[in-house]
């Protein structure tokens, strides 16, 4: 086994390993996150050198460092300009209290003034305190919530995949049967319905229960203690994306079996489910790839209504509350930690594209 085996098999087996001890309720060993970055790095590093994609790579991050760069200066202009500031309330402050808030902020300061403040305190990685919640540094609520946000959308992801992929393979190949039909039909109702229905439907059916049903209270409607609470906010928020993977996994390998090098195989007597699943699945995989950069931020965004539907106390709350209150640095932080996990995810989506065809050649 090769170098680039190990390391990719190990950082799977890590990550299998946390995910077990979560869904058991368990303790994550001391150090384990460090572990995963670490490997997953070591992983990343060794296939981007092997695979001489050093520049591009190099390249990538750059522009992804200039774009998180723009994402943080346009927030910060436009919340500037925005009418109304983080102190205006129904009642009035007395102008001489609002002017100290302000001073003890930065905020009478000249606007060119205040980006330079915050672009220094970015440099030092000091994302400012918050304006609604006194005292408390902006960087101690990300660390406290992003991990919430972070379960929930890993697990959704986990779910779409793991559901999408098998149910457009099996589409695919019973082309225009029934089975096919019936599993189309819930792919586009899937698609179809939105995240703030389906929550409050599951929580009606399977919390309150409908009258005479054997369902009521078989799980909690709210909060995120332990694995039985991640069910149904992990289905209201995967199941769109794994309805969107299932059709577009379906009609990538409806094109790729029409290929001759499937009726080849088939001419030989290699059997279906090898022909299925080792060739025309792997050659349909490139569109799957190619959407789960975008369905990486729909899950984000879709995980702020998800957030508040459930109680779940993630980053989604905070955002919606700090884009309520105007606390401009909570509002800040949050959208760069939200813009660079969505410029990661796109480079990751690129690198994969090398493992799934080797004939692609990034540079």
């Amino acid at each position: 086994m090769t170098l680039g085996k190990i390391l990719g098999w190990g950082c799977v087996l890590i990550s299998l390993a946390g995910i077990a001890l979560d869904l058991a309720d368990l303790d994550l060993p001391r150090g384990y996150g460090w572990l995963l970055l670490g490997w997953g790095v070591a992983a990343a590093s060794y296939a981007v050198v092997r695979g001489h994609m050093v520049a591009y790579v190099t390249k990538r991050l750059l522009e992804a460092a200039f774009v998180v760069f723009m994402i943080a200066t346009l927030t910060f202009v436009l919340l500037r300009f925005l009418p109304g500031g983080p102190f205006d309330a129904e009642k009035a402050l007395p102008p001489e209290i609002k002017a100290n808030i302000e001073a003890k902020y930065g905020l009478d300061k000249p606007l060119g003034e205040q980006y330079l403040d915050y672009l220094m305190g970015l440099a030092r990685g000091d994302l400012g305190e918050s304006y609604k919640y006194i005292g408390r540094p902006v960087a101690d609520i990300i660390a406290e919530t992003l991990p919430v946000s972070f379960q929930l959308g890993v697990y959704s992801l986990l779910l779409a995949f793991l559901v999408g992929i098998p149910i457009g393979v099996l589409a695919a190949s019973r082309h225009n049967s029934v089975v096919d039909n019936a599993l189309m039909i819930f792919a586009i109702s899937g698609v179809a319905l939105p995240s703030f229905i389906v929550g409050p439907l599951l929580v009606m059916v399977f919390s309150f229960g409908i009258p005479f049903s054997a369902l009521t209270g078989l799980l909690p409607p709210a909060l995120w203690e332990s694995p039985v609470y991640y069910i149904m906010p992990v289905i209201t928020l995967g199941l769109r994306p794994a309805a969107i993977i299932a059709r577009l996994t379906r009609s990538s390998m409806l094109e790729v079996i029409q290929a001759d090098f499937v009726r080849t195989a088939r001419a030989k007597g290699v059997a279906w489910p090898v022909i299925l699943y080792k060739h025309v699945l792997k050659n349909s995989l490139i569109p799957v790839l190619t959407i789960s950069g975008p369905l990486v931020a729909g899950i984000l965004s879709g995980s702020f209504i998800v957030e508040i539907v459930f109680g779940i106390p993630g980053m989604g709350k905070h955002l919606v509350q700090s884009v309520t209150n105007r606390d401009y640095p909570l509002i800040l932080g949050m959208t760069l930690v939200f813009s660079t996990m969505l410029v990661i995810a796109n480079l990751i989506v690129d690198l994969l594209y090398t493992v799934v065809d080797p004939r692609i050649k990034l540079g």
